[in-house]
């Protein structure tokens, strides 16, 4: 743990653009990104996709518009996610909960888009998004939170590093119902572990010449830490 005596606080995050080998993280902006985001997402049969997000269903893509709006207005960063190699938009998430006095922020409202699906593209998204917020800002923690029911969130946050740390049993109510969150995190003595292992994961050797890993994330971070721990 790194020395807070003198800790100042970190910067509030700011929109930003995170340029990585397959995909490019860019600020949300209505006038720019709404009909690509909103197709990107699947149109009218986005529900189904966000169906673990706590506000109600989305009428359409002006009602999705209003959402992302009135979220902004309470201090979420909405940035989406661009293929580079065919310049379309695949996903997007949001920087949000920010506490910059303790070093502390949350990356969610996560969408990944049919495109996403089985592909690089959603592993360098969040690198890219955890590398910002630990080297460029300087936090201590990088918080992932979802409804205890979405078992392929639980899944994705643990392949990508975060820590389980449990269940806030009946922590709002969500279209309709009661939701219980899980709770993960990374922090920022555990980031150049996690760091090393995204880099390997996403290096051009690690793929195959149909584009399939060779190695998981999982292992390369496991090889790491047990490599340092010696």
């Amino acid at each position: 743990m790194r020395d807070l005596s003198n800790f100042k606080g970190c910067p509030a995050p700011r929109p930003v653009t995170l340029k990585g080998r397959f995909v490019t993280v860019e600020p949300y902006v209505r006038e720019q990104h709404l009909q690509a985001l909103w197709d990107g997402l699947g149109g009218m049969p986005i529900n189904p996709l966000l169906r673990y997000f706590a506000q109600p269903d989305f009428t359409g893509m002006e009602d999705f518009a209003n959402w992302l709006h009135s979220v902004a207005k309470s201090g979420w960063l909405t940035h989406i996610f661009r293929d580079n190699s065919s310049g379309k938009i695949v996903g997007m998430a949001n920087y949000m909960r920010a506490d910059p006095a303790n070093g502390v922020i949350e990356v969610g409202g996560v969408a990944h888009g049919p495109d996403m699906k089985r592909s690089p593209l959603s592993t360098e998204v969040h690198y890219l998004m955890a590398k910002h917020i630990f080297e460029a800002l300087g936090y201590r923690r990088y918080e992932w939170k979802c409804d205890n029911l979405n078992e392929a969130s639980k899944t994705t946050a643990a392949r990508y590093g975060f820590t389980f740390e449990g269940v806030f049993r009946q922590h709002m109510i969500s279209k309709g119902r009661n939701r219980d969150t899980a709770w993960f995190s990374m922090i920022d003595s555990e980031w150049p572990v996690l760091n090393a292992a995204f880099e390997a994961w996403l290096s051009p050797d690690n793929f195959d010449s149909d584009g399939k890993q060779k190695r998981r994330l999982e292992d390369i971070r496991a090889g790491i830490s047990k490599e340092q721990a010696v």
